[in-house]
């Protein structure tokens, strides 16, 4: 039980799904115009797949500054403030690309905005799920695929918004500068009802997560190690700091095959079909939006099927789900077909970076919220590196070809699932690395 009372668990609801909802549809109104960014500044596939990395690079920049600030600051209140900076980068970025397109300071500054936002976006993203990892400890079930699939309704909000945006012929410094208004504030009211961070440390020192009780029972997925025992914060005997990266990289390695999937939906989908399918730039978005709600659909049905068949063959599942969904996308001979196939990945791909997230806030060696920022932080260098190697190869072979990367690294999440199987969350007292 928790001292907290159910009527402030309900309202820090309310509040971690705004934060998740925000983040989800900020970037979001960036990606429909993204190929407008592109021609604006007249960038080749390999310029084009460089400056969109600048995002990601921020976040990697950071390395695990997010969980030091998590600790210093609360979850909550990183969340809401971060949210407000990172509009601002967003629509210094829509400056650059709009009043500057054409330009070198112009691109300077675009490239400039999306470090920063990045830098920013990695902040929230531990704040929001730290904050949810909370909330999830007091209300005693599963609510972090719900969270995320908040994340992605935000997402398919803000590639509706860009989309409208460009068919009603609004300037892109403009929509991005009032998005970031519209979604600051919301953050900002959702800041009033979130836990503090002495909330948290009491639901960390008195609570387990849903997930520990079933940890307790044995391990959910056949042939896997049994889990820990309880109590259990230090890495395995004899390991130390290989022993913790042992842990940890497989689990970073599912979280980097699922985001690897939306990195394509989000930066490469609107150029896929305006390049090579012919589809009008009015529509360039369907990619995106069809991918985000059908992982919206697949974050909704994540808890009931984790909690039936168990985190790691769901993640299983839905990894192969992804490669053949990217596999149609690849094939795809007319617009539809690979908006179909978008949707299929975004569906596949739903649970992965929810379960990864929730497996490292319970690895047992860590310091609470690091887990966190160093999955957070290492599946961001997949953005890094996806992004600039799909270019390169696409003005080599074509975009076409380029985007069959992405289903080998989805098979790859089917093979290290295995290691998102529960453990229980290490209690007030445990051991744990200064």
């Amino acid at each position: 039980m928790t001292a907290l009372d159910p009527a402030r668990i309900r309202r820090a609801r309310l509040a971690v799904s705004a934060f998740f909802l925000t983040n989800g549809a900020l970037y979001a109104n960036l990606l429909p115009r993204l190929p407008e960014v592109k021609d604006a500044f007249g960038l080749s596939n390999t310029l084009y797949g460089l400056a969109v990395v600048a995002f990601p690079l921020g976040a990697i920049l950071v390395g695990a500054l997010p969980g030091r600030a998590v600790r210093r600051i609360g979850s909550g209140r990183l969340a809401a403030l971060g949210t407000v900076v990172l509009s601002a980068c967003l629509a210094a970025a829509g400056l650059g690309a709009g009043p500057g397109a054409g330009t070198t300071a112009g691109l300077a500054v675009f490239v400039l905005a999306m470090l920063l936002a990045g830098m920013l976006d990695a902040h929230v993203d531990t704040a929001q799920n730290a904050q949810g990892m909370d909330v999830q400890r007091a209300r005693g079930r599963s609510i972090i695929n719900s969270l995320h699939a908040l994340w992605s309704l935000g997402a398919v909000a803000g590639g509706l918004m860009g989309t409208a945006a460009l068919a009603l012929g609004l300037p892109i410094a403009w929509h991005l500068g009032l998005s970031g208004l519209l979604w600051s504030a919301v953050a900002l009211t959702a800041l009033r009802c979130a836990l503090g961070p002495e909330d948290g440390t009491r639901l960390r020192t008195t609570t387990a997560s849903p997930a520990d009780t079933r940890a307790a029972a044995g391990p959910e997925d056949p042939g896997a190690a049994p889990a820990a025992p309880a109590g259990a914060g230090a890495a395995p005997a004899g390991r130390g700091g290989r022993g913790r990266a042992a842990l940890l990289l497989p689990v970073a390695a599912v979280a980097m095959a699922g985001v690897m999937v939306e990195d394509v939906g989000a930066n490469w989908s609107a150029v896929y079909l305006t390049t090579q399918l012919a589809t009008p730039p009015a529509a360039a978005g369907l990619g995106l939006v069809a991918m985000m709600a059908a992982q919206f659909v697949g974050r909704m049905l994540g808890d009931p099927m984790t909690d039936r068949w168990g985190r790691a063959p769901v993640a299983r599942a839905g990894a192969g789900l992804s490669a053949a969904g990217m596999l149609l996308v690849v094939l795809a001979p007319v617009p539809a077909v690979a908006v179909a196939g978008f949707a299929l990945a975004g569906f596949g791909c739903a649970t992965l970076v929810p379960a990864a997230f929730h497996a490292a806030d319970h690895l047992p060696g860590f310091r609470p919220g690091t887990g966190l920022a160093l999955v957070s932080w290492m599946m961001r260098i997949s953005f890094l590196g996806l992004s600039p190697a799909v270019g390169a190869l696409s003005d080599a072979v074509g975009l076409r070809w380029a985007l069959a990367v992405v289903p080998v690294f989805a098979l790859g999440a089917v093979l290290v699932a295995g290691s998102l199987r529960d453990r229980p969350a290490p209690l007030a007292g445990s051991a744990r690395p200064a």
